[in-house]
């Protein structure tokens, strides 16, 4: 029993944490960091004002984590981003197919929890900034409601990841708040008051099916001429969730200190809307339907926006710009809203697409006048145009892992955050591309990898000469192309098989992305046509020859498209393999892609076609003999060896490509793959001396293309198809050192707790199956 005797007044409890980093906001972006920053060796202590971590993408708000691949509707080829996120986006798929966010939450809560460097602070607030200096942060004081306790956090350096940054605000870092003046950055896409400057809150509702019928009594304050909604024609009983992203709401008030108006009028809209549907008779199929859950807490886009020494804008987007501080990147599309929302007569959004994904400079993720202090998320250095593209969830956490390894580095080096944007910088980039992070136009130069001493050698090698017509026949009601990756020199002749309901012409383009002076290789845009051909088809199943007698000056892929003609089938392959996929010129809405991105004005965006793949299970290759020169040997089965090893074909996918630093399809596969027919795919690494090895890191491809939504957009399976499952590791003695049954992830780490001494390592692969071959992206090895 407790008694206490009456006094004037008691304090509260307060603990007392102390770490190397402070990480405030348990949003993805802190997620991410923390993780990093933990696994680099700092200790962490990792602050949320939630009672579960991931912010937007979590429960309790419910959006689906997007970023550079944007719904399979850009151009943005093998753009989904690396590191922590894609670990935890690839766990979810594996565990949550279905989308369930109670089990996205978990999968959050355990990795956090596997850290053993993080200490985790759930449902407290930061509420106070101490400074030891006027742009120096030395304390942290927050408060959990749960426990009744006061924290105190110190650490030399911290990191805001809170969304509306509450400790950059309270320790005096210069922000912004708003939409920038077209001329401030001379960008054309800078909005008017008339649209507004600010992107409003978001609160979603799912439902369900009960098989009975169900009434609904709208709440007294639930909005109630559900026409006071300009587009309210679009609702309808099939979408829920985020799919209704456009009830938006607060983009005219102020989107901190307003966020618990901005959220009772969102309710009023959410139940005014769902009794539209329930009770004006216009949605019979809505009889058996209850609403199964509103969010209690909205969504929240946008509100302050913080200097760094380096500011985002439009032109680093558009143009693709390199910045020699490049640490992340992103690939959204410039995405206003109206700041009117859902009440606005302008459509829900104004998307305008780059080319491709652009880099993200390291000075835009510190206070340019606080010291001490790392930016990420939403909150970083960026206008409120390229805010647009940024702010999406997965280019945040992204930029999350990005300030978690450079706060290591500070540590280590006992640096500022500005510190490491001078030449230390490389290191860090460095340190990002071992850890997974994907940086466009960067590549691992790691010396301590004993790879590079090796010699690799494979049991066979995948040589692309044949996508054999083993699948579907699908008309071509839209443009269809096959990307191929090439090397310079001719362009392999190749054959391709087409069905035509009558006598017809089939028009089948060269293409290729735009080459220019500072272009992208990495970009995917088929904006250059290199050679049009016009071909007479006569009724029937037929072999189409493409004889295209043109020269590349450099490796690239090239997409052989084959433009819409319904009176035409197109043959499709089984086949599928690392680095090979086909595109359509198709519309994606969702994105506002329609075929063909087309300003009306000049907003300083450009004029393209969007050439996007389908989802699995669709999403097909095309059906091609592929035959390089004037050799014409026939059909041969893929992965058929010739005596040799002069088998004819397009072969960019042997063994040393998993030591090229690239740890994904670029301008080029990047991978080893084997021969489809190989019965045991192995590769083997050889010193001239036996090597004490602890470590080794490999690479599988869980298809950095499949977005990954987390949340509503089921996935066809659990396991991308692409990724070796099953791998066996084995010494100079053909001895079994590690054995891995059921993987489903990119990277996987094995540590040996007693170092391996051998000459020699062997991996031998499983093939994913009969239609896919084998494949690793990458092999390090190190001796500690």
């Amino acid at each position: 029993m407790i008694r206490e005797q009456a006094t004037d007044k008691r304090n509260l409890r307060t603990v007392r944490h102390e770490g190397d980093l402070i990480v405030v906001g348990g949003g993805l972006s802190g997620v991410c960091c923390a993780i990093t920053a933990a696994r680099a060796g700092i200790r962490v202590v990792l602050v949320q004002d939630r009672p579960v971590l991931g912010g937007n993408s979590s429960s309790e708000v419910r959006l689906w984590v997007l970023g550079a691949t944007s719904h399979m509707g850009n151009n943005n080829r093998w753009a989904r981003e690396g590191g922590v996120i894609d670990e935890i986006l690839v766990e979810n798929w594996y565990r949550n197919p279905e989308g369930n966010p109670l089990i996205y939450d978990t999968i959050l809560l355990e990795k956090v929890m596997q850290e053993a460097n993080i200490t985790l602070l759930l449902n407290t607030a930061v509420y106070d900034v101490e400074k030891s200096a006027t742009d120096t942060i030395s304390l942290l004081r927050a408060f959990c409601a749960q426990n009744s306790t006061t924290y105190e956090l110190a650490a030399p350096l911290f990191c805001d990841a809170s969304g509306d940054g509450i400790v950059a605000f309270q320790a005096g870092a210069a922000f912004r708040m708003g939409a920038e003046s077209k001329e401030e950055f001379g960008e054309k896409f800078a909005p008017s008051a008339d649209y507004g400057e600010l992107l409003g809150h978001s609160l979603y509702f799912y439902t369900k099916d009960t098989g009975r019928p169900v009434r609904f009594v709208p709440p007294a304050y639930a909005l109630n001429d559900i026409t006071q909604i300009p587009r309210y024609r679009r609702f309808n009983a099939k979408e829920y969730g985020c799919q209704l992203w456009w009830i938006e709401y607060g983009g005219r008030l102020d989107t901190v200190h307003d966020t618990e108006r901005i959220k009772w009028e969102l309710w009023k809209v959410v139940y005014g809307v769902w009794n539209y549907i329930k009770n004006s008779g216009q949605f019979p199929e809505a009889e058996t339907m209850t609403l199964e859950w509103v969010g209690q807490i909205p969504g929240k886009r946008e509100s302050r926006r913080f200097e760094g020494d380096y500011m985002l804008t439009q032109h680093d987007i558009v143009e693709q710009r390199t910045h020699p501080d490049a640490v992340a990147f992103g690939g959204w599309s410039i995405d206003l809203h109206p700041a009117d929302g859902v009440f606005s007569e302008k459509p829900g959004c104004n998307q305008w697409h780059s080319k491709g994904i652009y880099q993200i400079p390291y000075r835009c993720l510190y206070s340019r006048n606080i010291s001490n202090l790392f930016l990420a998320g939403r909150i970083i250095s960026a206008t409120h145009v390229a805010f647009g593209s940024s702010r999406v969830m997965g280019t945040s956490a992204h930029v999350g892992q990005a300030v978690g390894m450079a706060a290591a580095l500070c540590t280590r080096d006992k640096l500022t955050p500005r510190d490491l944007a001078g030449p230390p910088v490389r290191s860090l980039q460095q340190e990002l591309l071992k850890s997974g992070q994907h940086i466009p136009g960067l590549t691992l130069h790691d010396p301590n990898d004993l790879t590079h001493a090796a010699t690799l050698t494979a049991s066979s090698e995948f040589v692309l000469n044949n996508l054999p017509p083993d699948g579907p026949l699908q008309p071509l009601t839209d443009s269809a192309a096959q990307m191929l990756p090439l090397p310079t020199g001719a362009i392999p002749h190749l054959t391709a098989f087409v069905t035509a309901e009558a006598e017809t012409t089939l028009t089948v383009e060269l293409r290729r992305s735009e080459s220019r002076p500072g272009s992208k290789p990495h970009n995917h845009t088929p904006d250059i046509t290199l050679q049009t051909l016009t071909v007479e088809l006569r009724k029937g199943r037929q072999e189409v020859q493409l004889p295209f007698g043109v020269s590349l000056d450099e490796a690239q892929y090239v997409f052989v498209c084959f433009m819409k003609n319904p009176l035409v089938s197109l043959q499709y392959s089984a086949m599928r393999a690392t680095g090979v996929l086909s595109v359509f010129n198709k519309t994606n809405p969702a994105v506002s892609n329609y075929g063909k991105q087309e300003p009306t004005e000049d907003i300083g965006v450009e004029t393209f076609e969007f050439w996007c793949p389908d989802r699995r299970p669709k999403g097909h290759n095309v059906a091609l003999r592929i035959e390089p020169g004037n050799e014409r040997p026939g059909n041969e089965r893929p992965g058929n060896e010739r005596p040799g090893n002069e088998r004819p074909g397009i072969r960019l996918f042997g063994p040393e490509n998993v030591r090229n630093g690239l740890q994904r399809p670029t301008n080029q596969p990047n991978a080893w793959v084997a021969g489809l027919t190989d019965p045991n795919p192995t590769l083997t690494l050889t010193w001239p001396a036996k090597q004490r090895i602890s470590r080794v890191e490999l690479s599988f491809d869980t298809d950095f293309d499949h977005p990954l939504e987390t949340v509503i957009m089921l996935n066809p399976e659990t396991v991308s198809p692409f990724c070796v499952q099953d791998y066996v590791l084995c010494n100079d003695q053909k001895e079994r050192i590690y054995e891995k049954t059921g993987n489903y992830q990119a990277r996987n780490t094995i540590r040996f707790e007693t170092p391996v001494q051998t000459s020699s390592l062997t991996l031998h692969l499983k093939t994913p199956s009969g239609t896919v071959p084998a494949s690793l992206l990458e092999v390090r090895c190190y001796e500690e």
